[in-house]
């Protein structure tokens, strides 16, 4: 569609579109900033840390420092819960640890974990 617009890094689209300053993807709703790299190109952005500025790489376990509210539902994660396994977002937001807490996929901030 537009030549000068890097395709969508999730799907490979070529229909990306600017949004403010983000790129957007129609098909898979990806969502990145303009001076992301494009798909197959090594990432550049800075180191991820936890909340004692250990730096976290996918696949560490990390401990919850702080009891967290789920939003939508009255569950609480404690503090001292392990979480084994992350995956780092980078781009995504704020939220930029992927994991899964008693079998629920979720979303957390580096500033709320140690690395364990």
């Amino acid at each position: 569609m537009n030549e000068t617009l890097p395709p969508c890094p999730e799907c490979s689209s070529d229909l990306t579109y600017e949004m403010g300053a983000l790129l957007v993807c129609p098909l898979c709703g990806h969502e990145w900033a303009a001076e992301a790299p494009a798909a197959g190109e090594p990432a550049q952005d800075a180191a991820i840390t936890d909340a004692y500025g250990s730096v976290l790489a996918d696949g560490d376990s990390v401990t919850i420092i702080k009891d967290l509210k789920l939003k939508g539902s009255s569950t609480v994660i404690k503090v001292g819960t392990k979480v084994r396994g992350i995956r780092l977002r980078q781009g995504v937001g704020d939220h930029d640890i992927e994991c899964r807490i008693e079998g629920v996929s979720m979303q957390l901030k580096s500033g709320v974990v140690k690395k364990a």
